[in-house]
């Protein structure tokens, strides 16, 4: 049986199993699910187009 991997989500910085891979960074299930239900009117909003940004910046430099 293969060890589990843990990686740390972009999003809220915690060591999670299961989630996504963004070009080069993972987001946690828990993290995605609260992205796409927030709307733009939603106070999180700007916060989660801010971590998206790094997302592209890493893979930028």
């Amino acid at each position: 049986m293969e060890p589990i991997e843990r990686k740390t989500c972009i999003i809220c910085g915690e060591q999670k199993e299961e989630g996504i891979k963004v070009v080069t960074e993972f987001i946690c299930v828990s993290c995605e699910r609260e992205m796409v239900s927030t709307k733009v009117e939603d106070r999180k909003y700007p916060f989660f187009v801010q971590q998206l940004k790094q997302v592209w910046v890493r893979f930028h430099v």
